[in-house]
């Protein structure tokens, strides 16, 4: 979660229509008492002539993690006639209170109440935008379900809809043991930060081992709850689109984890929309990776205007959903752009698009079924090559070329193609098959093969078969009987060129973003009409000059920083000859800045190590490592973690370990144990 500071792909802003007033830190009181910590840049004419307001809410910290990024926008909105704000949800930061787990409704609550302070201030006309990435994505679309008459419109980046099947927990009902763990661990030692002294006083110390003591791993409750419960329905506001009135920005990115909501929400939303997709990973398109970068805040200046200065900026007479239909290139971990161009259409569902079947053959993608059947090849280690479930733009992220992986899974190849193929949409593979055991998973990953041999994935999908028919009331795989099954991939622009083929891989394994079944099961699948690999093929009607180019990146200065300690990653796979024994160790060192600002000093490393056995589904085991310090000359803290996850044939094992340091002093060290029954997972 590096902060990508990309000064030479933008133009810097350092003077503005307004100028503008900072508050480093004031105080807005919750109905409980409890006080959340926010930063305001106000436009100082805002005094005499009330302005909108741009709100962020994250559990990120205001005062150092998050200040480097914020230094580039929330100035940049206020120099352009908006007072801007950045609140610390409740327990994190400066704010006081425990945080007790992701998008619970007192952090919605919360959001309510920071409303109605807004709409009292002097400088503020009560008209209210909300903006976010990831985490402050979702929050923007749960406050904007509950229709607090300030809140007039709401941008929301790498976000989702849906949080049991589109999130970092589980993907296709199975268990994302890529992410699931990560993200806890991540959180678990994120939350437990003290607040600053010098913006709290004395209490620092005690508020800190209140927080230490009450902040649980999130993950056990995320373990306890397998299937698409109550639970998960809170916060998804798939559950009912209408709640959603006002006008929503969805913005998503190729390479990100988070781009399948887009198309939902453009689809189902009634009221006004918007949707744009860029080559991009998990981040804010004007420094986003892979490139092109655009002006992004200068598109939302356009959207602010529009919907709450109620200006006609034109934007809403451009074309509902832009994306970037990406050209084809070869397999790499990290790109700086991807070629491609911008494609526009007016609704999802696009007419331009149509259903193009391919069925299996021998080894072959073909256009006409057979008849046949072929066991699946069952490789603990498949998967290993895959890249990161949500890249964030590092070296590494992106999956390898899959010609290893292909190897260790069935993989169908199509003839070489007689004409250029644009996927645009949700591939998916309708598949019949027959299984041995009642818990069974499906990992299908779609690849373009290029003449020289090389093999790109493009996009892939995962389903634990006793979800095929429902998330919420997952049943047994029929043992040895004949059953279907539709494994949707993540949705992907992508042109396939002449000559390239097309590679569909299907196995029951794809380690580590699917945690594999307790035993091992055999799986044939069944090669006749049924069965069919379906590609959305896109006829791109976009006219060259209906094109309205996006301006040049720009952003406020990035605050000043002194490195400390230089970033870096590593990702590496080893294979134990003799233990057979695979093990993909992936340690990123955030590096460590300090800011001279308010004398912050913050860095931390993240190490998380996935373990797994060939021929021993038992043996999968995932470590995640973190240290992590914050302070300043004269005041240090810092923190360590290890987190850990096994199972066996009927449960999950998980283990929390903290310790947090003042200076060279152990202040507070705990592990907790946790075990949760398998779920048909």
């Amino acid at each position: 979660m590096v902060f990508n500071v990309r000064e030479s792909t933008r133009s810097i802003k350092r003077e503005f229509p307004h100028e503008v007033e900072v508050t480093e830190h004031v105080w807005i009181p919750m109905s409980d008492g409890t006080r959340l910590s926010a930063k305001l840049w106000i436009p100082k004419s805002a005094y005499a002539s009330p302005v909108p307001v741009i709100l962020e809410y994250l559990p990120y910290r205001k005062n150092e993690f998050t200040a480097l990024r914020d230094s580039i926008r929330h100035p940049y909105f206020a120099g352009h006639g908006y007072a801007s704000i950045r609140v610390d949800i409740r327990g994190c930061g400066d704010s006081e209170g425990i945080i007790y787990d992701e998008y619970e409704k007192q952090e919605q609550d919360d959001a309510l109440e920071v409303l109605n302070w807004i709409t009292k201030q002097g400088w503020s006309t009560g008209s209210v935008g909300m903006i976010g990435k990831s985490w402050g994505g979702f929050n923007g679309l749960q406050v904007a379900a509950l229709n607090h008459p300030a809140l007039k419109t709401i941008i929301t980046l790498c976000s989702t809809d849906d949080r049991y099947a589109d999130d970092v927990h589980y993907k296709g009902g199975a268990l994302l043991a890529s992410d699931m763990l990560w993200w806890a661990s991540t959180m678990l030692v994120y939350n437990a930060r003290p607040q600053d002294p010098s913006n709290v006083g004395e209490s620092w110390r005690e508020n800190w081992l209140e927080r230490l003591e009450k902040i649980p791993p999130f993950v056990e409750e995320w373990m306890r709850h397998q299937r698409r419960d109550d639970y998960w329905k809170h916060g998804s506001v798939c559950e009912n689109y209408d709640d959603i009135k006002i006008p929503v920005y969805a913005v998503g990115g190729w390479a990100d984890g988070y781009t399948n909501a887009v198309f939902r929400l453009i689809q189902n939303l009634k009221g006004p929309k918007k949707g744009l997709i860029g080559p991009w990973a998990h981040e804010y398109p004007e420094v986003a990776v892979p490139g092109p970068q655009i002006g992004f805040l200068q598109e939302c200046l356009r959207w602010w205007d529009q919907w709450l200065k109620e200006e006609d900026t034109g934007i809403m007479d451009e074309p509902v959903l832009r994306m970037w239909l990406q050209d084809a290139v070869p397999p790499k971990t990290d790109y700086h752009v991807r070629p491609g161009e911008w494609v526009l259409e007016n609704s999802w569902p696009t007419p331009n698009s149509e259903e193009k079947s391919f069925f299996l053959g021998n080894h072959q993608l073909t256009e006409s079924p057979e008849s046949s059947s072929e066991m699946l090849k069952t490789h603990q280690q498949h998967g290993l090559y895959a890249g990161v479930y949500c890249p964030f733009g590092q070296e590494g992220d992106m999956a390898s070329d899959q010609a290893i992986e292909n190897g260790l899974s069935n993989t169908f190849t199509s003839t070489p193609l007689k004409k250029e193929l644009s996927i645009l949409g949700f591939p998916k593979l309708k598949v019949k098959l027959i299984s041995d055991h009642k818990r069974a998973n499906l990992a299908v990953r779609l690849s373009d093969l290029s003449p020289t041999g090389t093999s790109k994935l493009i996009s892939w999908g995962q389903l634990n078969l006793t979800h095929r028919n429902s998330h919420e009331l997952p049943e047994d795989v029929p043992i040895d009987q004949e059953f279907t099954a539709i494994v949707e991939l993540d949705a992907i622009g992508y042109k396939v060129p002449k000559g390239h083929s097309l590679q569909l891989s299907i196995s029951p394994t794809y380690w580590p973003h699917m945690w594999p079944t307790a035993e091992k099961a055999e799986l044939f699948i069944i090669k006749d009409q049924d069965t069919q690999l379906v590609i959305p093929s896109y006829k791109n009607t976009t006219n060259e000059e209906d094109i309205i180019p996006f301006e040049e990146p720009e952003t406020a200065a990035v605050m000043e920083r002194e490195v400390l300690r230089e970033a870096g990653r590593t990702r590496e796979i080893t294979h134990n000859t003799v233990t057979n024994e695979w093990v993909l160790n992936d340690f990123s060192d955030e590096g460590c800045r300090r800011l001279p600002a308010n004398g912050l000093e913050y860095g931390s490393t993240n190490k998380n190590i996935y373990r797994i056995k060939e021929g021993d589904p038992l043996s999968a085991s995932v470590q995640c490592d973190w240290t992590l310090t914050v302070g300043r000359k004269e005041w240090q803290t810092s923190l360590e973690s290890v987190s850990t996850m096994t199972a066996d044939e009927k449960k999950f094992y998980i283990t929390s370990h903290l310790k947090a340091f003042e200076g060279d002093n152990v202040l507070y060290d705990t592990c907790r144990t946790f075990e949760v029954d398998r779920d048909f997972n």
